[in-house]
């Protein structure tokens, strides 16, 4: 068994209700890693679009006020924090796995493919690696899978507000090729507006066909 294996899972203190969101990299590194990085996805659910991971390693001490799950934020909130994140981090990189792949795979290896492509462009390269959710990433470092990681450490936090940024500013771009689907506004999601327009248009290069719902 490796340290990597041992390292506690829960960061709640005792006697605390707060959770102290450098516990896991504080662990790490008394184990004696040095560069921890921590990797989320964004874009599992859509219709449509490609799913894009981050992967983030912040240096020892670094504060990102008011970074937490990025899905517990507003979209001006994630625009605001991610150029404070790409400032003060040690290294960022980003793994984008097109609708295509997603189709030919599944979403969850597409997924884990994301985050993998985004460990692996990190440089430098990360010494242990913090994983929101259960799948471990296939990547040859030590790493700690995080289920709701992105709530429990500050490094997979940054990860996913970049992740879904990036993904969002895509899916600005793709609006403006595919304006009748309201890209810009639902980021590929099924929403009501969306889905009336797949009945209407039908599907474009973006969609996930092995969706249900697309066609």
């Amino acid at each position: 068994m490796t340290a990597a294996d041992t390292l506690p899972l829960f960061p709640e203190r005792h006697g605390h209700p707060e959770i102290d969101t450098l516990h896991h990299e504080s662990m790490a590194r008394k184990s004696g890693y040095g560069r921890i990085a921590g990797v989320d996805e964004a874009g599992r659910g859509p219709l449509a679009g490609p799913v894009v991971a981050a992967a983030v390693i912040l240096p020892e001490g670094v504060v990102l006020e008011g970074v937490r799950d990025s899905k517990e934020m507003t979209e001006r909130a994630r625009e605001e924090a991610f150029p404070g994140i790409i400032r003060r981090a040690a290294a960022v990189s980003i793994g984008v796995v097109s609708q295509k792949h997603i189709d030919e795979s599944n979403i969850l290896k597409a997924s884990l493919e994301a985050m993998r492509r985004a460990v692996l462009s990190l440089h430098p390269t990360p010494e242990y690696v913090l994983v929101d959710g259960i799948h471990p990433v296939p990547v040859p470092m030590p790493q700690k899978c995080l289920k709701k990681g992105d709530r429990l450490s500050l490094s997979i936090s940054a990860a996913s507000v970049v992740a879904k940024v990036y993904r969002a500013r895509m899916m600005h771009a793709y609006h403006d090729m595919f304006p009748v689907y309201g890209f810009r506004e639902n980021k590929g999601y099924g929403t009501l507006k969306h889905r009336a327009a797949l009945k209407v248009h039908g599907c474009c290069p973006l969609h996930r066909l092995t969706f249900k719902g697309v066609l």
